[in-house]
C-alpha cells in the first residue's frame, strides 16, 4: 500500500423517524481509547472487559438522570464508486477500506449475504443528534489521494497527522475536497510510525484544527501493523505470547495487516459518526479521555466475546478464514460489535440471537 493514504469519506445528515434510543447512566469508566488515547486492540491481561457501562451523552449531569445533550452526529450519504487511487493496489489496504466502506449501504446491499456490514452499521445509526435525527444510512467513498514519498518521513507525531490531512486538501493537483460535514481517514503502511502506536495505539480519531488544516474536520489515522505489532493491533490474527493455547485466526483477506487495520477503520468510522467533535455519544465527564460506542465493545466480535476470547465467529468454507460480516464485490471481514443504546449491550449481526 502507499505510505500514506488519506480517504476522504463524504458525509451529509440524513434525517429518520426512529425514536431515540434510550440510554443508561453509568459511572465513568478507564478509558483505552480516545481522541487521543484511541483503541489497544488485543485481549486485556487478567479480567475480561467490562461489557455493562453505556454511552452517556456530554455534560449529562450525575445523580438526577438529567436531559442529554448531543450536539451533533455526522450522517452520510449513498455509496459510488471510488476515485482510483495512487500507488501499489496488490494486497494493499486499497483492498480493505474503500471495500468496506461500499458495504456499508446502498442499492448493492440486498445483493449481500446476511450478516453483512451494512447490518453492523444499523447498530451506529441508533444514535441520534440533539434534533432527533439518526445517523443516516449509507457511506460514500468521497476520494483517496496517496503520498508513495512519504513526505513528511517515515516517522509522524500525532499533529502531523492533521498535516498529512491539510496537504491532501490544499494540493496543487487532485486535492481532497473539503467537506466539514464529512470525515477524513489518514491510513499509513507498515514502514510509517506514528506516535505511540503499538505501544498505546492502533488508531485513533480527533478533528483538525483551524490553525493547522484551515478547517474544523473530523478525522481518523489507522496504522498498518504487520510489521510491529500485529499481535497487539491484528488481534486474532495474530496472538500475544501471554495468551496461551490460542492459535490465530486465519484472515479473511489474507493480510495480517490489512485485515486488522479494516476492524479498526470500522471502529473509528463508528465512533467518527456518534462523536466527532468529541461532544456527543461516549462514557464518562470527560470529552478528552472518553470511553465511547465502540470502545465499550473493544475486542468482542461475536457472541460471548470478552476478555480473550473474540466470540463465536462465521468461518470460510474454502479458506478457512475468521469473519463475521460480508461485504460488497464477495468480500468478507472481521469486524468488532458496537454498543448498542437501545439493548443496553454489545451487538453486532452475527449474533446468535439475531433473526
Amino acid at each position: 500500500m502507499p505510505p500514506f493514504s488519506p480517504f476522504f469519506l463524504q458525509s451529509v445528515p440524513v434525517p429518520s423517524r426512529a425514536k431515540k434510543p434510550a440510554i443508561n447512566h453509568s459511572p465513568r469508566r478507564n478509558a483505552d481509547a480516545a481522541p487521543r488515547r484511541a483503541p489497544r486492540r488485543g485481549p486485556p491481561r487478567g479480567a475480561a472487559r467490562r461489557r455493562g457501562v453505556a454511552p452517556v451523552a456530554a455534560a449529562q449531569r450525575h445523580g438526577g438522570g438529567g436531559a442529554r445533550r448531543v450536539q451533533e452526529v455526522r450522517g452520510v450519504v449513498r455509496v459510488r464508486e471510488a476515485a482510483v487511487p495512487h500507488g501499489p493496489r496488490p494486497g494493499g489496504v486499497h483492498h480493505g477500506a474503500p471495500d468496506l466502506v461500499r458495504a456499508l449501504a446502498g442499492p448493492a446491499e440486498a445483493r449481500i449475504p446476511r450478516p453483512s456490514v451494512a447490518a453492523w452499521w444499523r447498530t451506529v445509526r441508533l444514535y441520534t443528534d440533539q434534533t432527533g435525527a439518526n445517523v443516516s444510512a449509507a457511506v460514500a467513498l468521497g476520494a483517496e489521494k496517496s503520498d508513495a514519498r512519504m513526505s513528511r518521513g517515515a516517522r509522524l507525531s500525532r499533529m502531523d497527522i492533521q498535516a498529512v490531512v491539510r496537504d491532501a486538501v490544499a494540493a496543487r493537483t487532485r486535492p481532497l475536497p473539503v467537506d466539514a460535514g464529512g470525515v477524513y481517514l489518514v491510513l499509513t503502511s507498515p514502514e510509517v510510525l506514528v506516535e505511540d502506536f503499538c505501544g498505546q495505539v492502533c488508531g485513533f480519531h480527533y478533528f483538525t484544527f483551524p490553525s493547522v488544516v484551515g478547517y474544523t474536520l473530523p478525522y481518523a489515522w489507522v496504522g498498518n501493523s504487520a510489521r510491529r505489532c500485529p499481535e497487539v493491533c491484528a488481534y486474532p490474527f495474530a496472538i500475544p505470547a501471554y495468551v496461551l493455547g490460542r492459535r490465530p485466526e486465519s484472515p479473511p483477506n489474507a493480510d495480517v495487516g490489512v485485515d486488522g487495520m479494516v476492524s479498526v477503520i470500522a471502529h473509528e468510522l463508528a465512533e467518527l459518526a456518534s462523536n466527532p467533535l468529541a461532544n456527543a455519544w461516549y462514557a464518562g465527564t470527560d470529552p478528552s479521555f472518553p470511553t465511547e460506542i465502540a470502545d465499550l465493545c473493544e475486542g468482542i466480535y461475536g457472541t460471548g466475546g470478552g476478555g480473550a476470547y473474540t466470540g463465536q465467529l462465521l468461518t470460510d468454507a474454502r479458506s478457512g478464514a475468521a469473519y463475521n460480516v460480508n461485504g460488497a464485490g464477495g468480500r468478507r471481514f472481521l469486524v468488532q460489535w458496537v454498543w448498542n443504546p437501545v439493548l443496553s449491550y454489545c451487538s453486532g449481526p452475527n449474533a446468535l440471537d439475531q433473526d
